[in-house]
């Protein structure tokens, strides 16, 4: 269920589309069902849209402009909605994350958060000039207790090798970082990947992404400089799919990754 922040159509992009979709569908006085053929879904996926607890699909806006000649409104609604930036897709993505059954991460800058040590987030902060460092630290280290809940999650983590290579907060930091990392990825539901730095070019270097499966459906995030994207509609998250195995491609098999990890841990000794 929808729970924050309030439906908001003057204010939320994704609202007003939620919102025009309803005053449509009233307007051809037609049932969820009905409007669930156009689209070929059942009439809940369509009172999640319109409650605004899911987001249209680009294939979705498609069916419902070519059905009602709308000469293309929902789907231009839905690609500046997709284009933009939301302020509660950061805690959105933080709730997925908690509850997902499976997590495929690839990271091109930094090591990923749910695997920070408390010094190596503190030292992240501080780098980046944050102004309550300790309550990031603290906001982030508690995002770290899904990994522990049962059934545990699944995880495939694939990293670049500049994240080891990177000495954040110094030697000694960076040593208990890889460290702990080492110990996770000896866990049976915890793989880790590294792509080296002789690889060159691969379609991990456009950006960072996480994929999550949560209640059997995918959700993608996507990092980006002052905010993230949550990405719902399913050609993307079809594509973000593709882009995790091709990283996947150039990476170093499981044990020569776990090899590199433990061989950059002791040179920061």
């Amino acid at each position: 269920m929808r729970s924050h922040p309030p439906f908001d159509p003057d204010g939320n992009l994704w609202d007003h589309i939620a919102f025009e979709l309803r005053r449509h569908r009233h307007e051809r006085n037609l049932s969820l069902a009905e409007v669930g053929q156009i689209i070929d879904r059942d009439r809940s996926l369509v009172a999640r849209v319109e409650s605004g607890d899911t987001k249209m699909q680009g294939a979705h806006a498609i069916h419902l402009d070519t059905a009602w000649n709308t000469g293309g409104r929902f789907q231009r609604l839905v690609n500046f909605a997709k284009a933009g930036h939301e302020v509660e897709w950061f805690q959105t993505h933080l709730e997925h994350e908690a509850t997902a059954s499976h997590l495929r991460i690839w990271e091109l800058g930094w090591m990923p958060g749910l695997f920070q040590t408390e010094a190596y987030a503190r030292a992240i902060f501080e780098g980046c000039g944050v102004e309550d460092v300790e309550e990031g630290v603290r906001a982030r280290l508690s995002r770290q207790t899904c990994l522990d809940r049962h059934p545990r999650p699944r995880i495939w983590v694939i990293l670049d090798q500049g994240i080891l290579d990177q000495p954040v907060g110094g030697r000694e930091i960076m040593h208990a970082q890889l460290a702990h990392l080492v110990e996770l990825a000896r866990q049976p539901n915890f793989r880790v990947r590294i792509v080296p730095t002789e690889v060159g070019s691969h379609v991990g270097r456009d950006g960072s992404f996480k994929i999550m499966t949560v209640n059997g459906a995918d959700v993608v995030y996507t990092d980006a400089q002052g905010g993230g994207r949550l990405v719902q509609d399913a050609a993307e998250i079809s594509s973000y799919r593709v882009w995790f195995d091709l990283i996947g491609d150039v990476a170093l098999p499981k044990d020569a990754s776990l090899r590199l990890l433990e061989d950059t841990m002791e040179r920061y000794s």
